[in-house]
């Protein structure tokens, strides 16, 4: 999956269930193979640059990805995603009621998985997606910024700066365990870490995210 160099650790993260792939829809920057299989999502880091590497867990390793495959969305503020899935379905805009499936996860706290859609689940034990308009204050920037480009269908793989992540702790998504939001909002804001310039680590957030549906409003 992501290999990130950033500072001092090296870290393994479980891979990200997502929904079934269907035989038609058209994949991007990543093969058929590189998706179906499964892969661990390692991050090592070393200062603040990103270093990124998709990697199969298949007898022959797939062609790495480079960091070059990530793209920085245009007016995003630093915002890099790599599409693993393009599907045809509609583009949203702000103003749409949309419905996301994600796994998210901290660069720092060697990858904590700190929430997921699929851990939500309804009365039939169904994950329940993440809905919420798009353009609207209270869902940060970087989830934003990436669904405002796909098409329902559509999976991707985000890279958010602390800039475009959580700025309080009122934001949405949240984890819905007490101790989970605690843990996450005092790794982030951590006052003493962000005064030795580890800021830029401790906000990075890595989301993997399916576009489920979206509706006019």
């Amino acid at each position: 999956m992501i290999e990130c160099m950033a500072s001092l650790s090296s870290l393994h993260v479980p891979p990200a269930r997502l929904s079934p792939v269907r035989k038609k829809q058209v994949y991007a920057s990543v093969s058929p193979v590189e998706l179906t299989s499964r892969r661990p999502l390692l991050f090592s880091s070393v200062s603040t640059t990103f270093s990124l590497l998709i990697y199969s867990n298949s007898t022959a390793l797939a062609k790495p990805t480079a960091i070059s495959d990530f793209s920085e969305l245009p007016n995003s503020g630093g915002v890099k995603v790599l599409d693993l899935r393009v599907a045809q379905g509609e583009l949203p805009v702000d103003g749409d009621q949309v419905a996301i499936h994600y796994y998210g996860r901290l660069a720092a706290k060697q990858g904590w998985r700190f929430d997921s859609t699929y851990d939500h689940k309804d009365e039939t034990g169904e994950p329940i997606p993440f809905n919420f308009i798009l353009g609207s204050h209270n869902v940060i920037s970087g989830i934003q910024a990436a669904v405002r480009s796909m098409k329902v269908g559509s999976i991707r793989r985000v890279i958010i700066p602390p800039s475009q992540g959580y700025q309080n702790m009122l934001q949405e998504p949240l984890p819905p365990n007490y101790f989970d939001r605690q843990r996450l909002f005092t790794t982030i804001f951590n006052p003493t870490r962000i005064a030795n310039g580890e800021g830029s680590t401790l906000g990075t957030l890595v989301f993997d995210i399916e576009l489920v549906s979206l509706r006019h409003q």
